[in-house]
C-alpha cells in the first residue's frame, strides 16, 4: 500500500470520505487521491515523494504558482506582528481600493473568507435591495454551497428548481430558477413570465465548475440588456475568473458592467478570502451602514490581505497576462494537436489562463453537452496523465490552470505525455 493510500484509509474514519471537499476524494475518476506534501513554482510533490506538474494550483489562485517567494515572505511578515485581530487594519483598506481600482464597476467592496460567504452575501443584497425574493441561476454554474444556490433545473421549462442537496429546504429552492447556459433567449422568456418577481441573476462570466464553458457574446449581453430593463441585479460570480482571465477579469474581457460581483482564489493569494462589491447605492445597504445584515469573525484576515495584495501587485506586470495567456493557448493547442495525429475524438479550449479538455468532437457550450462527453474515457486518461506525472482536475467537470510559474518545458512534456497516452488508444 502507498503512503498515500495508508493516509487515504485513515482519513476515512475521522474526516467524512476521508476529504474536507468532496471532488478531493476522486469518486468521479476513482482511485485513491494524492495527499500533497509540498509545492514549489509549477510542481508539487506527493505523500510518496513523486512530482507532478500541476494544472489545479490549489483550483485556480495560485496564478504565480506554488510558494511564490514573494507571497510567502509577506504571510510571514504579517503572521509575525498577530495572527489576527477582530478589527480594522489598514492593509485591508489598501486592498479595497486596490480591488476597487483594478474593477471599474465596483464603487465599495467588502472582504470576506471564502468565494462561498461571497455569492451568499451578495445574494441577500440584491434580496434586500430590490425587495424580490427569486433568483436566477444556470445549470451547471457552482456558486459555492449556500442553499439558494444548490438548486438544479426543474422538469419542465421554465419551472422553479428542486434541490440538488439534502437539507435545502424546497420551499427555499422554490425562489430559484435554473436556466440553461449560454440561452439568451431562454432568459428573456424567464423575465418575461416572472416580470417584476426577480431580484438577481447569477452567473459565471466563463464557466469554470462543469469543465470551462466559454459564453456566447449575446448570452452576457442579454443579460445585462434585461437585468436593466426589469430592475433586477446582475451578479458576476467571478471567484474563478476574477484576475484570471485578464486584468480586468471576465467583465474586462467581455466589455459587460454588473452590479455586484464576488471574487475569491486569486484575490487571496492562496489564502482562505474572498469579497463582494458593487455599484454605491447597492452596497451601502450593507450594515452598518443599512439593512443587509452581513459580519464575519476572520474578514479580512491579515495573513490572506497580505498575501492577495502582493498577488494583485505582481500580476499587474506589464505583459503578464499576454503571457498568461499564450502558454495556456499553446497547452490546449498541443493536446487537441496530438489527439488529433492519433484519430481520438477530443477538443480542448482556453479562456485566460484557464483550460477546459473534452473528450467529444468540440467544445461544449452548455451542461448538456459537457454532459454528452465521453467520461470513461476522461477518466482514463487522467490516471494515465497522473502516471506521468501531470496532475489534472479529478474531474470531468472542472476547469484547469495554467500559472506563470509553468514553463515551455513543462507545457511540452504535458503534450509528450498525452501524446504517448492517444497513441496507446
Amino acid at each position: 500500500m502507498t503512503r498515500n493510500e495508508e493516509l487515504f484509509s485513515r482519513a476515512q474514519k475521522t474526516i467524512p470520505g476521508g476529504v474536507n471537499s468532496p471532488v478531493r476524494a476522486f469518486r468521479s475518476v476513482g482511485g485513491a487521491p494524492r495527499f500533497f506534501a509540498r509545492g514549489e513554482g509549477s510542481r508539487v510533490w506527493d505523500a510518496d515523494g513523486k512530482s507532478y506538474i500541476d494544472y489545479v494550483g490549489s483550483w485556480g489562485p495560485l496564478i504565480l504558482g506554488h510558494a511564490d517567494p514573494d507571497t510567502v515572505r509577506a504571510v510571514q511578515e504579517a503572521a509575525a506582528k498577530g495572527l489576527s485581530f477582530g478589527a480594522p487594519t489598514e492593509a485591508e483598506v489598501e486592498l479595497a481600493e486596490l480591488l476597487v481600482q483594478r474593477v471599474p464597476s465596483m464603487d465599495m467592496v467588502r472582504l470576506v473568507s471564502s468565494g462561498t460567504e461571497a455569492t451568499m452575501s451578495a445574494i441577500r443584497l440584491a434580496r434586500g435591495f430590490t425587495g424580490r425574493d427569486m433568483i436566477v441561476k444556470f445549470e451547471g454554474c457552482y456558486h459555492g454551497h449556500g442553499d439558494s444556490l444548490l438548486v438544479k433545473a426543474g422538469s419542465g421549462l421554465l419551472t422553479f428548481g428542486n434541490p440538488s442537496s439534502a437539507g435545502v429546504p424546497a420551499d427555499l429552492a422554490r425562489h430559484t430558477l435554473v436556466l440553461d447556459y449560454n440561452d439568451a433567449q431562454g432568459l428573456k422568456d424567464a423575465f418575461l413570465k416572472h416580470l417584476k418577481s426577480i431580484a438577481c441573476v447569477i452567473v459565471e462570466p466563463v464557466a469554470g465548475n462543469m469543465n470551462l464553458i466559454a459564453p456566447k457574446p449575446e448570452f452576457l449581453a442579454a443579460l445585462r440588456e434585461m437585468c436593466t430593463l426589469h430592475g433586477a441585479l446582475l451578479i458576476f460570480d467571478e471567484v474563478m475568473t476574477g484576475f484570471r482571465v485578464g486584468p480586468g477579469s471576465a467583465q474586462g474581457l467581455y466589455g459587460i458592467t454588473p452590479d455586484l460581483s464576488t471574487f475569491g482564489k486569486v484575490v487571496g493569494g492562496g489564502m482562505p478570502l474572498g469579497a463582494f462589491g458593487g455599484r454605491r447605492d447597492i452596497m451601502e445597504k450593507i450594515a452598518p451602514l443599512g439593512p443587509v445584515y452581513q459580519a464575519g469573525t476572520l474578514s479580512g484576515n491579515p495573513l490572506s490581505v497580505a498575501a492577495g495584495l502582493v498577488t494583485l501587485k505582481k500580476i499587474a506586470a506589464a505583459g503578464f497576462y499576454e503571457s498568461l495567456t499564450a502558454r495556456t493557448k499553446s497547452l490546449v493547442e498541443g493536446l487537441a494537436g496530438a489527439a488529433r495525429k492519433h484519430g481520438v475524438k477530443f477538443s480542448a479550449q482556453s479562456v485566460g489562463g484557464m483550460f477546459g479538455v473534452y473528450f467529444a468532437d468540440q467544445p461544449p457550450t452548455s451542461y448538456a453537452e459537457v454532459m454528452a462527453s465521453d467520461k470513461d474515457a476522461f477518466n482514463r486518461f487522467f490516471h494515465a496523465m497522473l502516471d506521468a506525472g501531470c496532475y489534472l482536475a479529478p474531474s470531468a467537470f472542472e476547469a484547469g490552470f495554467v500559472s506563470a510559474a509553468h514553463t515551455d518545458a513543462d507545457i511540452a512534456a504535458t503534450v509528450a505525455a498525452a501524446d504517448a497516452i492517444f497513441a496507446r488508444g
